[in-house]
């Protein structure tokens, strides 16, 4: 089997759900793809002492879910031989400190520029985030802008629900995709209002909050 490698690391990761249910043995080709880069199978097969039946059978099923993939690598002699990697979701699996990071440097921001430096940051963050996306509102009514919004929340992964009204419509989104940053950083929550501003060409207010208590993170959306 592979080095040591502490289990309960993986009880952390966001894709908990994956991670507590994957075979050990395919857990042990990630772990070993994630410290050497690449493998072939031969090189996974002596490793895990399985048959290459046996490892190609865990390895179409870590393709089949998009954690790793294959290409052809040529040696100096003989025919190409595939290699497996991980992919970017794959990568995504071992946790990343990025709130930590987050925090920090609003922690910074906010001792060299106040608040308002803060809250500008925020602005400037909210147009660049809307600006590639605006493509997607054109020629669209408010209603269906409010239901291209929540399409773009689902794909960044958060479970969301579009309420379409007369004339006042929501977002209500059961997720919050910053959770950590955000409980010491309530500006964050000022982000995704000004980003629903900028993206609807309307007005947003943010009315319940996940992090003050609430069931959801529940939008305001009304005409300008």
């Amino acid at each position: 089997m592979l080095a040591y490698f502490d289990r309960t690391y993986w009880l952390f990761c966001p894709k908990v759900l994956l991670i507590t249910a994957m075979q050990a043995t395919r857990k042990d080709i990630l772990d070993y793809l994630r410290r050497q880069g690449q493998a072939s199978v031969k090189e996974l097969g002596d490793l895990l002492g399985l048959t290459s039946t046996g490892i190609r059978q865990h390895l179409t099923i870590l393709e089949r879910d998009g954690l790793i993939h294959a290409r052809e690598e040529r040696g100096r002699v003989g025919r190409p031989a595939l290699v497996f990697s991980l992919t970017r979701d794959g990568d995504a699996l071992y946790p990343k400190r990025y709130d930590m990071l987050a925090g920090l440097l609003l922690d910074e921001i906010r001792a060299m520029t106040g608040s308002r430096g803060v809250q500008s940051l925020m602005q400037r963050a909210a147009r660049r985030l809307a600006e590639p996306l605006a493509i997607r509102m054109e020629n669209k009514s408010l209603p269906e802008r409010v239901q291209e919004a929540a399409r773009i929340f689902e794909e960044q992964g958060c479970l969301v629900d579009a309420i379409i009204g007369e004339g006042e419509f929501g977002i209500i989104r059961y997720t919050c995709p910053f959770p950590e940053v955000a409980s010491n950083h309530s500006c964050v929550c000022a982000l995704d209002v000004e980003f629903l501003r900028l993206l609807l060409r309307a007005d947003a207010r943010l009315t319940t909050c996940i992090l003050r208590g609430d069931r959801s993170c529940t939008y305001r959306i009304r005409p300008l």
